[in-house]
């Protein structure tokens, strides 16, 4: 698969995405598992309902006021919301996507909840659209692995850290090799399961990109049973459990949630 197929189909995926959570309500289950109730009260229902993260880092992140915050795959603008009350309004979030439906939504949302110290930015996140040393924290929701170049992703996340920044992604990871076929799969691939790399090779890139303190925790552990929660509301065209079962049983146990961390060195 070329790097453009990658992105083409994976924009599609969220582009439809964006479609289908305008309008609907805030009855996504997903969402509810990932922030509570507190969390949610305020937000625009077509932000809770558009998203498809797997954690909340903002949380994880442990922001404070008059930080400024970076969140890669912005999506629905969720977890940019929620952090520009962390952050206050002396702080700023930049949401970046580069899905044009994504950021309409988004910007709807950040109107629809009044957040005036959030900015959205279209490009990819492989090639961020911010100079050197601008951010004070770099999130990401479930959206790395869907890149087909991570290297750069944590390259470019590194330089746009101001010295001392810090990086807090949530994402899908591998512990050990998928099948060859599921790799291969461009379906797997927009459902967060064929771009997924090894936690090994996840601590590699992140003290080659020259972050410090370079961390990989392993949340959860899936199975076949939990394929559901790769195939949210929102993506259920995906149809990942329509994968033969010698690919999907090759596969069990060997998808894993993360959390991702790293410190850029203080000047």
């Amino acid at each position: 698969m070329s790097t453009p197929e990658i992105h083409d189909v994976v924009q599609d995926a969220y582009a439809d995405a964006a479609r289908r959570a305008t309008g609907c309500g805030a009855d996504n289950s997903l969402a509810a598992g990932l922030y509570d109730e507190a969390e949610r009260t305020g937000l625009p229902e077509d932000a809770v309902a558009a998203a498809l993260g797997c954690a909340n880092p903002a949380a994880l992140a442990d922001l404070h006021p008059g930080e400024t915050v970076l969140d890669l795959g912005s999506g629905g603008g969720v977890d940019v919301l929620l952090s520009s009350r962390r952050v206050g309004p002396e702080g700023f979030v930049y949401g970046l996507d580069m899905t044009p439906e994504m950021l309409e939504l988004a910007e709807r949302n950040r109107i629809a909840s009044g957040a005036e110290n959030v900015r959205f930015l279209h490009g990819r996140i492989e090639e961020i659209p911010l100079p050197d040393d601008s951010v004070d924290v770099v999130l990401s929701n479930c959206v790395v692995n869907l890149s087909p170049d991570k290297a750069a992703v944590l390259a470019e996340a590194h330089r746009v850290l101001r010295p001392g920044g810090r990086l807090a992604i949530a994402d899908i990871a591998t512990r050990g090799a998928l099948p060859a076929a599921i790799r291969d799969s461009l379906t797997a691939w927009a459902g967060c399961i064929a771009g997924a790399m090894d936690v090994d090779e996840l601590r590699a890139l992140l003290a080659g990109a020259g972050f410090e303190d370079p961390g990989v925790q392993i949340v959860r552990s899936f199975g076949r049973g939990d394929l559901g929660l790769f195939t949210s509301s929102a993506l259920s065209e995906l149809r990942l459990d329509d994968l033969p079962d010698e690919q999907l049983d090759a596969a069990e146990g060997r998808l894993v949630s993360v959390f991702i961390r790293g410190r850029k060195a203080a000047a």
